[in-house]
């Protein structure tokens, strides 16, 4: 029973919900179509899931062997930072958890397009591949890309357009404006998420050399680059739900409230402590949000 709560704690379940906002929408946009697959979308949901897990460990174990993680970090504390869990195990439930996210893909992938479109299997097969790449190296090796100031683009084309675009591709085989725009909304919320999480640890991540978007702008610039994603988000999906021809268009607005007061407490706060309480409601607001674009189509 210990080791399970370990793992769970190393799995991070606050951020599993964010994980599968983007299938979430990007189903929402293909409810009523006669073509859509509940079984797909399942299926979609348990293996963005599993790449998120995948990230989680892989961010425990990179920046735990680097020393990232360390007591001066604002954040919670991880497991191998903890001595909870051994590098060799932490990095073997990263081994397992790729492994069980790929055969989900494969399952997922081959049940979409069967036999006859090997053009767009051997795509997605090559998106899952660089779906876990993405996952691991974001702070694993020499060369982790989170390092260098590339965690935000990373975020913004995997939460937003491999997310929502991918999880509508695959039910109707074909894109759509909409969709195209909402993984806009995804995506920048996402790497606001992520923004979120380099403004809290800034002070640690230039101490260790961890060189962040946020380090690299430096504290004021990153608050109003925030403050940008959030202004951008909302105004894209207010144009998205005045120009969609259903009944309960106005529904997703809610999710503009919570928005609206992280806005104002992000704005209101400078001290990087202040920002670890804000990962979570902007998170939990990605899901909220989430969740009412899917009311919406559901109630047409």
């Amino acid at each position: 029973m210990k080791q399970i709560k370990v793992w769970l704690k190393a799995v991070r379940l606050r951020t599993l919900p964010l994980s599968v906002s983007g299938i979430l929408i990007g189903n929402s946009l293909c409810f009523q179509d006669p073509e859509f697959s509940g079984i797909l979308f399942v299926l979609m949901l348990f293996t963005a899931i599993s790449f998120q897990i995948i990230s989680n460990f892989a961010n425990d174990y990179g920046d735990g062997v680097k020393g990232t993680d360390n007591d001066n970090r604002l954040g919670p504390k991880r497991v191998l930072q903890q001595g909870l869990l051994s590098r060799e195990i932490l990095k073997k439930g990263i081994v397992i958890i790729s492994l069980i996210s790929l055969l989900l893909a494969f399952v997922l992938i081959f049940l979409a397009f069967g036999s006859n479109s090997w053009y767009y299997i051997l795509i997605f097969i090559g998106l899952s591949f660089a779906s876990v790449w993405a996952a691991i190296f974001y702070t694993v090796g020499n060369k982790a890309y989170g390092y260098y100031g590339f965690g935000d683009l990373f975020v913004f084309l995997f939460f937003g357009g491999v997310s929502v675009l991918g999880a509508y591709f695959i039910q109707l085989k074909t894109f759509s404006y909409p969709a195209i725009l909402l993984s806009l909304v995804v995506g920048f919320l996402s790497v606001g998420v992520l923004n979120l999480n380099n403004m809290r640890d800034i002070d640690n991540d230039a101490f260790v050399g961890k060189r962040t978007l946020v380090v690299i702008m430096g504290a004021a610039i990153a608050k109003k680059y925030h403050l940008l994603l959030l202004i951008v988000s909302v105004s894209i999906l207010v144009y998205v739900f005045s120009s969609v021809s259903i009944r309960f268009f106005w529904i997703p607005y809610l999710a503009i409230i919570p928005l609206i007061v992280h806005f104002i407490s992000v704005l209101k706060n400078s001290k990087p402590k202040f920002f670890d309480p804000e990962l979570k409601k902007l998170s939990l607001s990605i899901f909220f949000l989430s969740l009412l674009v899917f009311l919406s189509f559901y109630l047409g």
